[in-house]
């Protein structure tokens, strides 16, 4: 790789960690081809990206983003894996460390916000922005529902008295 090559690379970096929502960092040592391709698509289904970079230039990268306050993470083989939603590569990353020892969380940031492993973990846990999304609109949803069953139910009871006059009359 040349100066031209490596000044391309940290630029893209920067460019990712500025505008990632959160960055998680993990060691990748013993992973085969076939299932970092396989965490690279899940990465990529959940809308985030991971990338394997040289720690110096991806520590030249970190300077001057929110995220910089993880530059002492990147020893030895470590891979980065962002995302614009802060919920998206920590849920794609533990879920896959859980499936696989070899990769090891070793922490992240989430905006000026340095997290430990533990930090990481505990962010995957929570409802990615789609999911609040959803429920926020199901709890609107519903009392509008109801409102509509109250509204309608009045107009139903009628419509069922008035149906068994003209049974009644038909029988007789």
């Amino acid at each position: 790789m040349d100066r031209a090559e490596k000044r391309e690379l940290v630029t893209g970096l920067n460019d990712a960690f500025s505008g990632a929502g959160s960055v998680v960092v993990a060691h990748y040592a013993g992973i085969t081809v076939a299932q970092m391709n396989d965490l690279r698509s899940k990465m990529r289904a959940a809308g985030g990206t991971v990338k394997v970079a040289k720690n110096r230039l991806a520590k030249i990268a970190l300077q001057g983003t929110d995220s910089a306050s993880i530059i002492d993470l990147f020893k030895g083989q470590t891979l980065i894996a962002y995302s614009e939603d802060p919920i998206a590569a920590p849920k794609v990353a533990s879920d896959f460390a859980k499936g696989n020892d070899k990769l090891v969380i070793l922490g992240g940031a989430m905006g000026t916000t340095s997290l430990n492993a533990d930090g990481v973990k505990a962010l995957a846990t929570l409802p990615s922005l789609d999911e609040l999304r959803a429920r926020l609109v199901g709890m609107i949803a519903t009392p509008a529902t109801r409102i509509a069953q109250i509204v309608n139910a009045p107009a139903a009871s009628v419509a069922r008295v008035i149906g068994a006059y003209a049974r009644k009359d038909e029988a007789a």
